[in-house]
């Protein structure tokens, strides 16, 4: 790019996507208005020359601060390092082909030598030239609240158009103002702050505006009244709402026709619907990839029933922890009426409980143990005993339970554009039915049910000794097999990259061939195309490594299949090294295990069991997990790719007011997110964002860190307000005790383990309504949002867990109760009367 140009560096970014659009010319006159005519012909060529296709190869070894690898594209192979992956790939999405744009982008990353060369030398002259204003280190690492679901509707098209009108009130005073936009039901107006208006106020309005260019009737005004009152510095918005007691059919039908005629003209008002769009995308960006659990639990009279759970790919290990030798699931154990009315009668923001868990398997069966602090605690003679035994057992877990309330009502979820746009919109539009809805009605709390287990924690309470002979005590913690909890059904909602088939639960022996070494092991789940298995022993080899399986228990029910030696590629292998995940190796040689594998569930497919894909009520888990996207209850985190780093693109929570947020809204702009704590470490070589991210890829599950935090409001400099370190970083346990300590007596300690996963591609098909309707009238609107939101790169979870911490280190529960209240913020220093007198 010439550097006559740079200073549009903005604007051809923004009109790339439309390079090809027929509609170029047209809205290259609206972006570029204020540009003079000449300039505004240059950006076109320029555009037109970064469109032309490009047939040169890009080598960038040695050029980069990155590993290059061979990347192929439509046949040609070019050496790019990770950052340029991906810029070739955005660019590419951008002007549909390889083009000469795509090749320059390519070479000009910002992690290329020359370029750093570049910037460098360019700093340097400005350093010399003039001081340095630095950006405020608070600043860098916020991001805008969102909250999924919170979009409005509209029951009918809008049209930006501002035009004079005169309101009379219903003392007949006049009032000038202006329209924002109209609609045939309703209109925005500005207005001055002379007169202060008030909700459910009548209005009258004169439209002065067109009565020179139509023939209105201007004996008559029209009735409107006042829904809400926006005011502003300078003036006040009103949203008036038509009111057809008083009849004006001639003005209806013009106005219905007015508005059709010139929308296209002066644009619908879009501004709900791309909200829409984005709050949906960052929805589905996190849906399928949280690692918790949710619960739905039903009330009945005074008794609290938990009924169905939420699965995606990556909960479904947790949910299958909790299956029994029968392949039934028993997660109904954790959730106890006790503890679930318990849990709701806490404080709102503290309605949450931890949970000690561990299972053993004698005879072939499972046998469930667990209990929470203060259940622990009412028996402190075997406290220590529980901790350390199951600790040392590898089914050792530890959640955080967390309830908030919900409404069966939030299952709705129509689109932001009205019914009347066309009938695939009505259709999407329709509420849940009757029956689907009386499934739901008893539905008013969800439990939320998250492993925060990890080696540190673990290896902390395997120091507590343990006596054999005492063991048997521990039967009191056991959950009783004779008295089988609640049935909670699994469902899981259809996301486009689900799953190609069906997976059916079935335990069966299997032994692992790898190198002339045999695991032993059971299937838990089978499909025609793969498995997962859990072996007895650690798995020591990685994703990609081919294996041979045999069947040995199968084998005694067939006769026309062989099966031993049947070949496997291991596609992923779980954290503990104990669970794989498995893809038939399938060649024209051996197909044996898809062929056995289809006839077995063909001929057994009403004994198998399978993860509820066939709704037995169609929708319910869509219907849930919109439930549950109304009440994430965690803080949701999102991270799009600036250069090489990752940096916060938005935060999402249904919360509002808990020990948490008060952290992450310090210094943190209105409707803001200040995710500094996270980001602090990058300073002192623990950069645990861009690390993780390097080596996971989307679809694997989350990784999890333990995060301290040291939180001192009355500082001023956020770096002195906010101290963290992961858990690893401290050497040993003393030394972080004393830290939590000193949190504890300078302000505020606060621990949270963070979640973090990379996003897969954006499903638009499943708002494609809403796109198409963008698209119809801001076609350059559509494809810069679709672009924004191709490049969110990854997503977490944090979430709180300081009490578990403290009590883990034994700090007494006064100091846990009063580690809850906000630590005393900076105040400025009032100068009184006397101190004004001295000076």
């Amino acid at each position: 790019m010439s550097q006559d140009l740079e200073e549009y560096h903005d604007i051809i970014e923004e009109l790339k996507p439309m390079i090809n659009e027929p509609e170029f010319n047209q809205v290259l006159n609206q972006v570029a208005a204020a540009i003079p005519k000449q300039k505004r012909f240059l950006l076109k060529m320029e555009l037109m020359r970064l469109a032309r296709p490009c047939i040169r190869l890009i080598d960038l070894r040695g050029l980069v601060d990155g590993k290059c690898k061979i990347y192929e594209h439509q046949g040609k192979e070019h050496s790019l390092d990770e950052v340029a992956i991906e810029t070739f790939e955005r660019q590419v999405r951008i002007f549909g082909e390889y083009t000469i744009g795509v090749y320059e982008a390519v070479t000009n990353t910002e992690n290329n030598f020359r370029v750093r060369y570049k910037k460098e030398q360019l700093e340097a002259k400005n350093n010399r030239n003039k001081t340095v204003v630095l950006k405020p280190a608070t600043e860098n690492f916020q991001a805008p609240l969102i909250k999924f679901g919170s979009f409005a509707q509209r029951s009918e098209e809008r049209m930006n158009f501002s035009v004079n009108i005169e309101m009379f009130t219903e003392m007949n005073k006049s009032i000038q103002a202006t329209t924002i936009d109209v609609s045939v039901n309703g209109l925005k107006v500005k207005a001055s702050k002379e007169h202060l208006f008030k909700p459910e106020e009548r209005l009258t309005v004169q439209f002065r505006g067109l009565e020179k260019e139509y023939l209105l009737d201007k004996r008559q005004g029209v009735a409107y009244v006042i829904s809400s009152v926006e005011r502003t510095k300078d003036d006040q918005r009103l949203n008036l709402k038509r009111q057809f007691d008083i009849p004006f059919p001639s003005f209806d039908k013009f106005f219905e026709r007015f508005i059709h005629g010139n929308k296209r003209r002066y644009k619908v008002n879009l501004d709900n619907t791309i909200t829409a769009i984005q709050n949906k995308t960052y929805e589905q960006y996190y849906i399928p990839n949280f690692a918790s659990v949710p619960v739905f639990i039903e009330q009945e009279d005074n008794q609290y029933i938990p009924k169905y759970a939420l699965a995606n790919d990556c909960n479904r290990e947790e949910i299958q922890y909790w299956a029994n030798e029968l392949q039934d699931l028993k997660i109904g154990y954790l959730l106890t009426e006790e503890r679930i009315k318990h849990g709701i009668s806490l404080a709102k923001g503290q309605q949450e409980m931890f949970i000690y868990v561990f299972n053993h398997i004698k005879n072939e069966k499972v046998y469930f143990y667990s209990a929470t602090h203060a259940e622990l605690d009412a028996k402190p003679d075997l406290k220590h005993l529980f901790l350390g035994y199951g600790s040392r057992k590898a089914s050792w877990r530890i959640y955080k339970l967390q309830f908030t309330q919900v409404d069966p009502i939030q299952s709705y979820r129509p689109l932001s554009i009205g019914s009347s746009i066309n009938d695939k919109v009505r259709r999407q539009n329709q509420k849940p039915s009757p029956r689907l809805m009386s499934r739901l009605k008893k539905i008013n709390h969800v439990a939320l049910l998250t492993n925060i287990t990890d080696d540190i924690s673990t290896e902390h309470y395997q120091k507590y000794k343990i006596k054999r002979e005492q063991l048997a005590q521990l039967k009191v913690f056991g959950h009783p097999r004779n008295k089988p909890p609640s049935l909670v059904t699994v469902y899981r909602f259809k996301y486009f990259n689900q799953r190609r088939e069906s997976r059916f639960l079935l335990r069966t022996a299997v032994q692992v061939s790898i190198d002339n070494v045999i695991f032993e092991g059971h299937t838990e789940d089978i499909s025609t195309q793969g498995l997962r298995i859990e072996l007895g022993k650690f798995f020591h080899q990685t994703d990609k490594a081919k294996i041979t399986l045999s069947f040995p228990q199968l084998q005694s029910v067939t006769s026309k299949y062989e099966l031993s030696d049947l070949p496997y590629i291991v596609r992923h292998v779980s954290k503990d090294r104990n669970v794989i995940h498995l893809q038939n190796f399938v060649t024209e040689e051996s197909n044996t295990a898809r062929r056995f594998f289809e006839a077995l569930i063909k001929s057994n497919r009403s004994k198998l069991k399978a993860y509820r894909d066939e709704e037995e009520v169609p929708g319910i888990g869509e219907a849930l997990r919109n439930i549950y996207a109304h009440n994430v209850i965690n803080v949701a985190y999102f991270l799009r790719k600036d250069n090489v780093d990752y940096i916060p693109d938005a935060v999402a929570t249904s919360s509002d007011s808990n020990r948490l947020l008060q952290l992450l809204h310090f210094q943190a702009k209105p409707r803001q997110f200040n995710l500094y704590p996270l980001f602090r470490n990058a300073k002192v070589h623990h950069d645990f964002i861009n690390r993780t991210l390097a080596t996971i890829k989307p679809n694997d599950r989350p990784e999890m860190r333990e995060l301290f935090i040291a939180f001192d409001p009355s500082k001023e400099i956020i770096g002195d307000a906010i101290n963290s370190y992961f858990a690893e970083q401290f050497t040993k346990p003393e030394q972080r005790r004393q830290f939590i300590a000193q949190a504890l007596q300078q302000g505020q300690f606060i621990a949270v383990k963070v979640f973090i996963a990379r996003t897969g591609r954006p499903d638009f098909e499943t708002m494609q309504s809403e796109l198409n309707y963008v698209s119809v009238y801001a076609v350059h609107k559509a494809k810069l949002l679709e672009e924004q939101l191709w490049n969110v790169s990854a997503m977490g979870d944090i979430i709180d867990v300081t009490d578990e911490v403290l009590r883990r280190f034994e700090f007494a529960e006064s100091a846990i109760l009063l580690n809850h209240k906000p630590a005393p913020t900076h105040k400025t220093k009032q100068v009184g009367i006397e101190q004004l007198l001295k000076t």
